[in-house]
């Protein structure tokens, strides 16, 4: 079994070298991190948009502001499980589903980051519809976008960009979920060598019932690998075989979505409609990933926005014992720690929208960590608004319940928030790993390189502290990352304890130096309203404040911990062995 165990592990470990670690690799600030260092060239200065680009965006995002907040409702849409042909349509028209797609193909060609402004108000305002549009655009149409060929973009894209037709991306399996790699659908060669004949099937794919054109992961023949490689293909519901076993799967949240069960049954799919690289289809699926999870920072960021206002009006009415709730300490912290929050990942969304709107060679690591802080935040957020509210919260009448139960699938879609806590440490520590190994070679023992507290430019006096913090900490972070590497070596990568509290004190180092920079940005132009920036400034430092304290007791857990015993009682509820 062990040995069966190592066999598994070896091949899983090469897959991710392929995946993750082929050609060259580019150096961000996100990367850097695990050197110990601040890279300010990728942070500063913090991003803003050109003022063409600005006037385009400020156009679309008035268009599609007026048409959500007039003509969808969230709690109808959660209440009859449905988002209606005629508000598909009409985000077709309002350049929604369309937003960044070339104007030859009938989008809008916006930015990133105008998309992710967009984002944020259909966020904020329906998360059912804002996840069809991240399923249909972002990871949907995006894909076609990007690898398709020229002929398959003139035949799809512009009825995709206009809603008259719906996208989908189906890669989660039975058994292939997290574990992306082990997708089961397989695709042989026709006899007449003319396509492939596809078999499996698929679930929890957002618009897979409903969509004209899908995005199909499936494993091919490789003659180098007895497992095949996975290829993704362009996929129509006219293609004999073609089974939605269920359109609409009943679910806890984000109801108004039609999320399906799929099956292929030896279903003829042209050569013609390989999308991609043949056997480059998990490349394309991480790719595409990374659009996604930038407009999911920017769904959950118009959410807690939402929260924060709502919370903060209602604490100001709401008398209890003679006292405002807002008067209560306990209610206070609640509100500062979301408006913090807040301030944060819309901080880190606009960051990550940036890098990829200037052609970044690799933010891989910038939107995972974008993806779990955010999703993680929103929960608590949503959460603690509800509790704000008390009853009056628990009930339809409000929207929060609802909020609750949409919000939780964001832990869950696009890469559990946990597997992305050890892929973003993984990632990392791999390439400190590497460097390590080098120096090694010169030397009789390997120890532990000499890593100073990185210069970070002081932009404001008032945010002197915070910078003296975040220098120390990425200093000891680093130092942190290279004693696990010595101490676990290549039994590291099953150390899901120390990877998950290096990958969120990782995370939260990126987004602190997102909110440093922005921060900066405010306080040297301080052409902006006044009360707003106040909020802003006070939210910021707050965050940096709050995330250095989570940071400290993080790497001070890497050594004093109940992890073995958790371990053992785990493992005396699971029926398994509790050596250790």
């Amino acid at each position: 079994m062990a040995h069966q165990l190592d066999e598994l592990q070896q091949k899983q470990l090469k897959q991710a070298e392929e995946l993750l670690f082929s050609g060259p690799q580019a150096v961000g600030f996100a990367r850097e991190l695990f050197f110990g260092r601040f890279l300010r060239e990728a942070i500063f200065p913090y991003p803003s948009l050109a003022d063409s680009e600005r006037q385009a965006g400020d156009a679309a995002l008035a268009e599609a502001t007026k048409f959500v907040t007039t003509h969808i409702d969230p709690a109808k849409i959660d209440r009859d499980a449905d988002i209606p042909l005629a508000t598909i349509r009409g985000l077709g028209a309002a350049g929604v589903l369309g937003a960044t797609i070339s104007p030859e193909f009938g989008g809008r060609g916006l930015s990133q980051q105008n998309y992710c402004r967009i984002m944020e108000v259909i966020g904020g305002h329906c998360a059912a519809t804002a996840v069809f549009v991240n399923a249909h655009h972002s990871i949907g149409l995006r894909a076609l976008q990007l690898f398709g060929t020229d002929e398959q973009r003139r035949k799809w894209m512009r009825p995709l960009a206009s809603g008259e037709q719906i996208a989908a991306f189906a890669l989660t399996e039975p058994e292939a979920g997290s574990d992306a790699a082990n997708v089961r659908t397989t695709a042989h060669a026709s006899p007449d060598g003319k396509g492939f004949i596809l078999n499996g099937e698929k679930r929890y794919i957002t618009n897979g019932g409903i969509a004209q054109v899908l995005t199909v992961m499936a494993r091919t023949h490789d003659p180098h690998d007895p497992d095949g490689k996975v290829t993704a293909f362009l996929v129509t519901p006219d293609m004999p075989g073609f089974e939605v076993v269920e359109a609409r799967m009943p679910k806890c949240g984000i109801r108004g979505t039609a999320t399906a069960r799929l099956a292929f049954h030896d279903m003829f799919v042209p050569k013609e409609n390989i999308l991609g690289a043949y056997g480059k289809g998990l490349r394309l699926a991480l790719t595409v990933l990374d659009f996604g999870r930038t407009t999911f920072g920017a769904s959950c960021t118009g959410a807690a926005k939402f929260c924060v206002q709502k919370a903060a009006e209602y604490a100001g009415v709401r008398k209890q014992f003679g006292r405002t709730l807002g008067e209560f300490h306990l209610v206070k912290q609640k509100i500062a720690q979301a408006a913090a929050n807040t301030f944060a990942m819309e901080s880190a969304t606009y960051h990550t929208a940036a890098l990829i709107d200037r052609g970044a060679e690799d933010y891989m690591l910038e939107t995972a960590m974008l993806k779990v802080f955010a999703s993680d935040a929103l929960w608590t957020i949503v959460n603690d608004t509800l509790q704000i509210y008390g009853g009056a919260g628990y009930f339809s009448s409000q929207p929060f319940e609802r909020m609750m139960r949409d919000a939780r699938i964001n832990q869950i879609g696009e890469g559990a928030n946990d597997v992305l806590r050890c892929f973003i440490s993984g990632v990392g520590l791999r390439h400190l790993g590497m460097e390590m190994l080098e120096v090694s070679k010169h030397w009789t023992k390997v120890g532990l390189l000499r890593r100073p507290k990185p210069s970070i430019p002081v932009a404001h006096t008032r945010l002197q502290p915070a910078v003296s913090r975040l220098s120390k900490q990425i200093a000891q972070f680093a130092r942190r990352c290279q004693f696990a590497l010595v101490r676990y070596r290549e039994d590291l990568v099953n150390q899901q304890y120390v990877l998950a509290r290096l990958g969120d004190t990782a995370m939260e180092l990126f987004v602190a130096g997102c909110v440093y920079s922005r921060l900066s940005t405010l306080l040297k132009h301080s052409n902006h309203d006044p009360v707003q920036m106040r909020r802003d400034v006070q939210a910021g430092i707050l965050y940096l404040d709050s995330s250095s304290r989570r940071n400290a007791r993080r790497l001070a857990e890497l050594n004093d911990n109940d992890d073995d015993e958790e371990i053992r009682t785990a493992d005396a509820f699971l029926g398994q062995s509790q050596h250790h």
